[in-house]
């Protein structure tokens, strides 16, 4: 092409017969879209009321949770008050005095890597919050071997039956296999906060009593049945009963209000529409919300909302094939397994160490990794911590199956899409039309096994 201006051409420059050119042009593109396997994936029920109640049988074993510990300095660390009632014997106890009274008896302690903090057989002596650091379980097996039985971390709790049981013995060894930050309270400063409250003596003793009372392995309360019998005995009678305060979902709802000028609207839809391409976009982000809400909503996003017992931590770090066995284990009919890109990485690093192939399977006409048949969703929305951890989430879905279900509703006024609705709302003075874009929607966990998680995934890349 010449270059010098002055220079005399043989024929038409392109940039002046563009002037007389149609582009071709692309819609308008955006990187934030993503796969939104999760969405695509569940089950989704029709919540006509707008509220979708789980009924549940009724439990006679609270459940565990996680206690707030107060990160400080050495020998600084506190435990949150309010946050003791996520032991299963202070479940549902609300004198937040004695609650803080309680935290008050816990004092900080730091472990090394190796140190025993309590040894099989022996008096529990007091309780433990792991406020930072890994500990492993051990047992001993019937031949003296030494036994695994996994590991607990940050938040997590033992030795808290010296609530109710003076004579209660550890039932393994607790050994850290980290630095830790742990507190502990000893059984005496316990026993003589229970001594000053009538109100916690009271408590622990309905906590007691809820024990006693016949269950089966899940803490349901029993069913009674008569098997195995020869003759004409009296059978059992029985009835199923239920929980009184079933939990409820009330559908959330992510929302925009999406601008378009009446003259944009009016003199440049030729040869996209200019409403529809932003309506589009809209939808799109709103979409990519939804199922960053399904995940990390606080009431009830999956990662809130899996029950403490079926959440286990990586052995060594990175996710190796023996912790996603694991996880698949806990649950019948695992449907699909939901990790981020950076986790799934560092599992297939796993699997080349120890010689494996994943292997992959076809959803919906993709082709995506698998394990034990299992198909590995990507998901970007699953956070990543400050120190390179995540979680990888094991699913069984439907209500049939008594998994975890997607909720919305339907049939909702001016719908656009399932579950999501496009209202007009007016011009105002600036000549700018208005639409209310709406998506409804709620996640539900039916029975607590429907849904476990993998925490603590490392997914540092290491030097090569």
């Amino acid at each position: 092409m010449p270059t010098d201006p002055t220079e005399t051409r043989l024929s038409l420059d392109t940039r002046a017969a563009r002037n007389l050119a149609t582009t071709t042009k692309t819609r308008p593109q955006m990187q934030a879209i993503s796969s939104r396997w999760l969405l695509r994936m569940l089950p989704w029920v029709d919540v006509r009321g707008g509220t979708y109640r789980v009924n549940r049988r009724l439990t006679h074993r609270p459940g565990r949770g996680r206690v707030g510990v107060v990160p400080g300095g050495a020998g600084d660390a506190r435990i949150v008050p309010g946050t003791l009632t996520e032991i299963p014997a202070l479940r549902g106890f609300g004198d937040d005095g004695v609650l803080a009274a309680i935290a008050g008896e816990f004092t900080a302690r730091e472990l090394r890597p190796g140190d025993v903090v309590a040894e099989e057989g022996d008096p529990v002596t007091g309780a433990w919050v792991i406020a930072h650091g890994r500990v492993e379980r051990v047992s001993t097996g019937r031949y003296g071997n030494p036994q695994f039985l996994g590991v607990i971390a940050d938040g997590d709790q033992f030795g808290d039956e010296v609530l109710t049981d003076d004579e209660a013995r550890w039932p393994c060894t607790f050994r850290a296999t980290t630095p830790c930050t742990a507190l502990f309270a000893p059984r005496d400063g316990l026993r003589r906060v229970a001594d000053r409250s009538a109100a916690l003596r009271e408590h622990l003793a309905g906590y007691l009593d809820k024990l006693s009372r016949p269950a089966n392995r899940r803490g349901e309360a029993a069913v009674h049945l008569s098997a195995g019998h020869t003759g004409e005995p009296v059978i059992d009678g029985t009835f199923v009963d239920y929980d009184l305060h079933p939990r409820e979902y009330e559908l959330s709802v992510a929302q925009t209000i999406l601008r378009v000028h009446t003259r944009v609207a009016d003199l440049f839809n030729d040869p996209m529409n200019q409403i529809e391409q932003q309506l589009r976009l809209t939808i799109h982000e709103l979409r990519e919300r939804q199922e960053s809400e399904l995940l990390n909503h606080p009431e009830f996003g999956l990662l809130h909302n899996t029950d403490y017992d079926q959440r286990i931590y990586t052995w060594s770090g990175p996710p190796t094939p023996d912790d996603l066995d694991e996880l698949i284990s806990m649950r019948r009919k695992t449907r699909l397994l939901l990790a981020h890109p950076k986790a799934i990485a560092a599992f297939f690093r796993e699997c080349n160490k120890r010689g494996l192939v994943a292997g992959s399977t076809e959803v919906n006409g993709h082709e995506v990794p698998a394990w034990r048949g299992i198909p590995i969703f990507p998901c970007g929305k699953i956070p990543i911590s400050e120190h390179r951890t995540t979680s990888i989430l094991a699913l069984r879905t439907g209500e049939d199956d008594q998994g975890v279900v997607g909720l919305y509703q339907t049939g909702i006024p001016e719908e656009y899409e399932p579950g999501l609705n496009v209202r007009f709302m007016g011009i105002n003075a600036q000549a700018v039309m208005s639409y209310l874009v709406s998506a409804y929607f709620s996640v539900a966990v039916l029975v607590p096994d429907a849904i476990g998680i993998l925490e603590d995934v490392d997914v540092a890349a290491p030097r090569s």
